[in-house]
């Protein structure tokens, strides 16, 4: 086992680490059900633009630099389309090269590679549902492309592992048949990362489409279909499960490491890693937990106590700060954040009734309706959620009352 470090060099800080495990082939393991409901494409790149254009900077940040020598890489990320851009045909290309145009300096001298590495830090994130990418490897050894998701809460307090990793698919150029899925998160990161690998074809030769299905329950991974693996809060032995709440996804093409090792004299440049599309498809259609969050009276957001709630935790008024703990993401008639959803306490229909954070469970406590008028109503109550008191202080409770018009029952859903 070897580990893997990996820093952006964009504004946001981010850190993280991935290890291959040791392979187990393909599992008879189900994919993991994102949700009751049917599942649609709710965010996509198709890379669809002329030859030569760069990645959409609305979707996609570009990272620069030597990646802090972690993971101790060769390459040197640049934001040039010469790295990164449409090749005209559909697809996102990123080339690896042999050079040095600008003269960088990376952690074991000049540096000899440059490279490209893109994310969605800030932009997009998901929580749950099915994150895929329909990719063409290239090859040679040294040669290491990964499409894989860090916690958002990365870039806001909670360093690497506890902001927890998923690698959708990570390839090394010289063992052509092989990718890996793997998780890493605290107790269970570098080369204690859970995971396995998928044995197929030569995955230079041609496109294939690497996949995860995530929910609460879990996470399954496949390739063209094949579920070859599944992870669930029971495979971590008590370690904590940091997988219910919003990911943003990254695409790289590093060069050299210590798990893939160098390139030598049989690896040839420049090498190129295609992406056909990414596709993640939510329940219901609905849009993922991305920087969403629903604002009431006096401006304050809905918030949840903790950043990481055990069943019963109070959802409250609080400033808007972008935490994940206000973001919030609509799945059928269910409201869920950190991946739990919004509850009714006890099932109770009376006025007063507080409401919470609880395990989905489907019952009429956690279904909701959003109104045109601005109420979000408890289907099974037919009440409105209401902030207690007419209130807009930090910590207000938020529960369930008559629908009566009032300023603290108007809610501005963006989820």
């Amino acid at each position: 086992m070897r580990t893997r470090v990996v820093v952006s060099a964009v504004a946001l800080a981010l850190s993280a680490l991935a290890v291959p495990v040791a392979q187990q082939g393909v599992v008879a393991a189900p994919a993991a059900d994102p949700g009751v409901g049917t599942m649609a494409v709710t965010w996509a790149d198709e890379f669809n633009g002329a030859a030569g254009t760069r990645v959409d900077g609305s979707r996609w940040n570009t990272e620069t630099g030597n990646n802090n020598g972690n993971n101790r890489e060769h390459q040197w990320y640049t934001n040039s389309a010469s790295n990164a851009s449409m090749d005209g045909q559909g697809n996102l290309v990123i080339t690896a090269r042999k050079e040095n145009p600008g003269n960088w300096n990376c952690w074991y001298g000049r540096c000899q590679y440059t490279s490209a590495r893109i994310n969605t830090a800030g932009k997009f994130t998901t929580t749950y549902g099915k994150v895929e990418a329909r990719m063409k490897m290239p090859r040679g050894k040294g040669i290491w492309p990964a499409f894989w998701m860090l916690g958002q809460d990365i870039n806001s307090g909670n360093p690497w592992p506890g902001s927890g990793e998923i690698d959708i698919m990570e390839f090394l150029g010289h063992d052509l048949d092989t990718v890996y899925g793997t998780i890493h998160g605290p107790g269970y990161s570098g080369a204690g990362g859970i995971g396995s690998a998928y044995n197929g074809p030569n995955f230079a030769d041609g496109f294939h489409t690497f996949a995860i299905e995530w929910s609460p329950s879990g996470i399954a991974w496949s390739v063209d279909g094949n579920v070859f693996q599944r992870r669930t809060p029971a495979d971590l032995g008590g370690r904590q499960w940091v997988f219910n709440k919003p990911f943003f996804i990254i695409l790289n093409l590093a060069v050299g490491g210590e798990w893939p090792g160098y390139p030598d004299a049989s690896t040839t440049f420049p090498q190129q890693f295609v992406i056909d599309y990414v596709r993640v498809s939510t329940v219901d259609g609905n849009p993922p937990a991305g920087g969403n969050r629903i604002t009431g009276i006096g401006g304050k957001c809905v918030d949840v106590a903790g950043a990481n709630p055990a069943n019963g935790t109070a959802v409250q008024l609080y400033d808007c700060n972008g935490s994940a703990a206000q973001q919030w993401t609509r799945q059928g008639e269910t409201l869920r954040a950190l991946g739990k959803c919004l509850d009714a306490a006890s099932g109770g229909t009376a006025d007063g009734t507080l409401v919470q954070l609880w395990d989905c469970n489907g019952s009429g406590a956690q279904r909701w309706a959003v109104s045109g008028a601005n109420d979000i109503v408890n289907i099974q109550a037919n009440k409105c959620l209401d902030a207690q008191n007419n209130s807009s202080a930090n910590g207000t409770r938020l529960h369930i009352w008559t629908c009566t018009g009032a300023a603290n029952q108007k809610w501005n859903v963006a989820a």
